[in-house]
């Protein structure tokens, strides 16, 4: 028992110690108007002050939207109310069946900076959201475009310091990771865990200095690139089959020579990215296949996710009812480095039910993992998930599902 003890702590040590060296490197865009130099990023600054509205940044605000109209109208509101931008929003009604175009129609009647174009027919072989994307990139007449979900509402500045930081960052494609608002249990339990893989598993300092595509990573809630880029990538054409851009993008732009960056946009953006306990399972579950459920991954992350996170505090009760305290006293440093973790995670993300999700990060890891194993199953017998509606793409001309 003490050899699996020590494979415990391993697993639980090297993503807190690397969750450590993140946490100073994963850092909000630069501010509006700091002094030259003071930017973690580099030189270049907006001046807010008198600005003349030619200096101001112009962003295409670009909006997939498919049967969105609980969030549509909030998300809207949010994005006009940015500052320091120069801004055409335009949102891409991709065949809803509610209102979210008769929402988007009333708001564009009021803004002149707001239109709403039709999504063309489905192409085979494309997911919904990458056709959409693209689709939108066609009606775009600025430079720099800004990708963002329908259910995600921004700060005024968000836009205005995205743009700082992806001018800083020397990157042609940056990404930020809003504050993830949770209501139902399962939201709460698992929506907090991509945040803790992406800070306790992603070498951020790698990132940042190697354009290898396995450090491509992103949040697909929130993109912004430069048209020229985007367009030499092939843009959402080259993850056209994608249920998972946030991964897929990033990584494309990476294999065609460009750096791409992250950063902490918990108190620039709120989303909340599901509203129900199956749309949670469903939701983590049609990406899973891209990610850590792909045939080469999913023994890797089933081993080192059960050794560090889950099986460290019931095995420690074990060997303290037994009384082999030097094992047990391995076991308790093993849960106390995974708990901890969480629990710095979760207060940093500003995330609620603080104490709930640390004492049940275990069974948030565990369900984390069945999620993962039941896309493989559902992929195995021919009915990966689709979603919104629509099936897989792999499956929209009757062929079997891409591979992984």
């Amino acid at each position: 028992m003490i050899e699996l003890a020590w494979v415990c702590f391993s697993c639980a040590a090297v993503p807190a110690a690397l969750y450590l060296w993140n946490s100073f490197l994963f850092r909000e865009p630069p501010s509006l108007g700091e002094p030259r130099g003071s930017s973690p990023w580099s030189s270049l600054q907006i001046n807010t002050t008198g600005m003349n509205p030619v200096a101001r940044p112009a962003i295409s605000v670009l909006i997939p939207a498919r049967n969105e109209e609980l969030g549509i109208a909030a998300c809207l509101e949010s994005v006009l109310a940015s500052q320091h931008v120069e801004l055409e929003v335009i949102v891409l009604d991709d065949h809803s069946t509610d209102h979210t175009a008769e929402i988007v129609r009333e708001i564009a009647a009021k803004d002149s900076r707001l239109r709403l174009e039709t999504a063309p027919p489905l192409p085979d072989g494309w997911c919904g959201k990458q056709a959409a994307c693209f689709a939108l990139s066609k009606h775009a007449r600025h430079d720099v475009f800004t990708f963002l979900d329908a259910d995600v509402r921004l700060e005024p500045e968000a836009l205005a310091r995205m743009a700082l930081f992806l001018k800083q960052s020397q990157c042609e494609l940056v990404s930020g990771f809003p504050r993830q608002e949770t209501v139902t249990f399962l939201e709460t339990l698992l929506i907090p865990l991509i945040n803790w893989l992406l800070l306790c598993w992603l070498p951020i300092w790698g990132m940042r200095h190697f354009r290898w595509s396995a450090f491509g990573v992103g949040c697909g809630q929130w993109f912004m690139t430069h048209r020229a880029a985007y367009e030499k990538v092939g843009g959402h054409g080259a993850v056209k089959a994608s249920l998972h851009d946030g991964l897929t993008l990033p990584r494309a732009f990476r294999r065609a020579g460009f750096f791409t960056d992250i950063c902490d946009a918990t108190n620039l953006a709120t989303c909340r990215m599901y509203r129900s306990g199956s749309a949670v399972w469903n939701g983590l579950a049609k990406n899973a296949r891209e990610g850590m459920a792909s045939a080469g991954q999913i023994g890797f992350w089933t081993v080192v996710l059960l050794c560090g996170q889950v099986l460290p505090l019931p095995l420690m009760l074990v060997e303290y009812i037994i009384f082999d305290l030097e094992v047990c006293r391995i076991f308790a440093v093993a849960a106390f480095l995974s708990i901890t973790v969480r629990t710095r995670l979760n207060r940093r993300m500003d995330e609620i039910g603080l104490f709930s999700n640390s004492v049940l990060h275990p069974l948030g890891v565990l369900l984390l993992l069945a999620i993962q194993w039941y896309a493989i199953l559902r992929a195995l017998i021919g009915k990966p998930i689709g979603w919104k509606g629509r099936t897989h793409p792999g499956l929209s001309s009757g062929n079997a599902p891409r591979s992984t």
